[in-house]
């Protein structure tokens, strides 16, 4: 026999029976107080639980670009990824090579690797992004990269280029 079998709303009060002796008794406030408890942590927990799943970067530009500074494109990522995190990494590395050759490098991080800690310190990457950097500047695309790599690759080209293209200038 189920739980769910022995509970039995009377009188406007709900009963749970376990082998006849009444384990719980609750009328319609207290319903509704246990209800917004409920609510109450659901929504905390979502909230709580959203602030953690993304990590990625959000900074877009810091200070003015250095003229004689090399501009160079890096692709933060930790071991495990998935089938889009390959992606932008592919395609991002695809566009730069096409648009610009060796006029910009573009370069694959592992955050998981020890050696590549004092690079993700410096430009103050703690998590998967996609930077384009000339100098002091950085211009992070990595919403970008993440919304266009698999669906709209040649609209991710794109805005590399526009980035790009800025800091060549």
């Amino acid at each position: 026999m189920y739980w769910f079998e022995n509970l039995k709303m009377v009188n406007k009060q709900i009963i749970l029976k376990f082998s006849n002796c009444i384990i719980f008794k609750l009328d319609n406030l207290q319903i509704k107080i246990i209800m917004k408890q409920i609510v109450m942590f659901s929504f905390a927990l979502v909230m709580t639980l959203g602030s953690l799943s993304c990590n990625a970067q959000t900074t877009k530009k810091e200070d003015k670009p250095n003229a004689s500074a090399k501009v160079e494109a890096y692709y933060f990522h930790f071991t495990s990824r998935c089938v889009t995190c390959k992606t932008v990494e592919a395609e991002a590395k695809e566009s730069i090579a096409a648009l610009y050759g060796d006029k910009v490098s573009f370069q694959s991080v592992n955050l998981d690797e020890a050696s590549s800690k004092a690079l993700a310190e410096k430009l103050k990457v703690s998590g998967q992004t996609l930077l384009i950097v000339k100098g002091d500047t950085k211009i992070n695309i990595t919403n970008e990269g993440f919304m266009y790599a698999r669906s709209n690759p040649e609209k991710l080209r794109s805005v590399i280029k526009e980035k790009v293209d800025e800091l060549l200038k």
